[in-house]
This record gives C-alpha cells, sequence and structure tokens, in this order.
C-alpha cells in the first residue's frame, strides 16, 4: 500500500522531525540504522509500482543512499513508521512541496503489515502534526488511479478527490495516470474527532 510521493520537498515551518505517537505505531526521524528493514520492505515491485521514487529492485545501498541523504535536505519531515510494542519498522511516511505541486503527503507501507489500518493511522497522525504546527490551508497527496487501498486511506483521512494528472513512476520508466486529493484544514477541524494520534511528543535531533 502506498502514496504517490514517498518522499517530497521542504515543509514551510519547521525544519526538525518530531516524534509523534499514535495507538499502535511511532513516527520518527529515519536513521541508517533501519536500512536494512527499509531495503527488506521495500523491495517489493507491488510498493515500488505504486510510488513515484522508490526504484525496483530496491538495494540495502538504495536505502543507505536515501537515508544518508535526509540530513542535508533541511526542511523535509520523512518518518519511519514503527510499532509501538514491537518496534518493528512499517513503512514511511514524507511530507513537503514538490516542484510547483504545493505540499503533499506521501507514505508506503510493507505487505507484511497491510490490512491492518497502519496507513491511515500514520497518515492522521502527520495531518494532525501538520495542521498543528503550521500555518498550511491544505495537504494535498495522489494515488495511482489503480491502488484502490490507498484512495481508501485518503478517503478515510478527509481528502477529497480534484482530478488526475499523469505522474512519472520510477520503478516503470513510465508516466501514469493518478488521482490527486486535497485536504483543507476546515475539513480537517471538522473530522478532528478521530482524535486517535497526540501531537509531538519529542523533538528529534535533527536541525
Amino acid at each position: 500500500m502506498a502514496a504517490l510521493q514517498m518522499t517530497c520537498g521542504p515543509s514551510p515551518d519547521v525544519a526538525s522531525t518530531p516524534v509523534l505517537e499514535t495507538s499502535r505505531l511511532i513516527l520518527r526521524a529515519p536513521c541508517l540504522d533501519d536500512a536494512a528493514e527499509i531495503a527488506a520492505l521495500a523491495n517489493n515491485r507491488k510498493i515500488a509500482e505504486m510510488t513515484a521514487l522508490i526504484p525496483h529492485p530496491y538495494t540495502l545501498e538504495d536505502a543507505t543512499g536515501w537515508l544518508s541523504s535526509l540530513p542535508a535536505e533541511s526542511g523535509h519531515w520523512n518518518f519511519a513508521i514503527a510499532e509501538r510494542e514491537s518496534g518493528k519498522l512499517v513503512g514511511a511516511c514524507g511530507y513537503g512541496k514538490r516542484h510547483d505541486l504545493g505540499p503533499e503527503i506521501g507514505y508506503w507501507v510493507g505487505e507484511p503489515f497491510w490490512g491492518r489500518g497502519y496507513a491511515t493511522e500514520a497518515v492522521r497522525a502527520v495531518i494532525d502534526h501538520l495542521f498543528s504546527a503550521t500555518s498550511l490551508d491544505e495537504i494535498a497527496a495522489g494515488c495511482r488511479v489503480t491502488n484502490v487501498a490507498s484512495r481508501r486511506v485518503l478517503e478515510k483521512c478527509g481528502f477529497q478527490w480534484t482530478g488526475v494528472a499523469l505522474f512519472r513512476v520510477r520503478a516503470l520508466g513510465a508516466s501514469v495516470p493518478a488521482d490527486q486529493f486535497k485536504l483543507e484544514r476546515r475539513t480537517w477541524a471538522s473530522l478532528r474527532a478521530w482524535g486517535k494520534s497526540s501531537l509531538p511528543k519529542v523533538a528529534s535531533a535533527r536541525p
């Protein structure tokens, strides 16, 4: 399960990555110690073909390269998603501005963890943080038109469909149609009854 964008660009107001907690998950800054788990989960064509940036095959070197690049990308929010109880890595979530497309949120969850509602839980936590910690009026997201599970996640989080556009998928070496969505602050406020996520508890060491 994956939204089209795994990571995006600079966030508008906050440079550090907080730690977010939900009833079942911890969202924190990714680190090099996560490389093996990320590579094992992301090396899956079902995931790569639903994201813009993940190559396939996805190797340990790919994971290490991505993780090593994060500190240099000041202003990005990139989260590793982990289970609270087991500490196992579940996937990743990213947010930021991508070129001229405006702020976007994206995510992927490893196949062993599909069907548990983790993607919805993680995305809600990031949304709560974004609208609470910034002055954003809206957040955008996208998923391939064939990605029914990811579309359902976005709909459950309150995103509204805005149209279809072509996006380049690295693993396919081609452009594919993708549904586009947005979530306005006023819609989020009216849906805040989901109330499952706590706002940032701990700031990471990243500047």
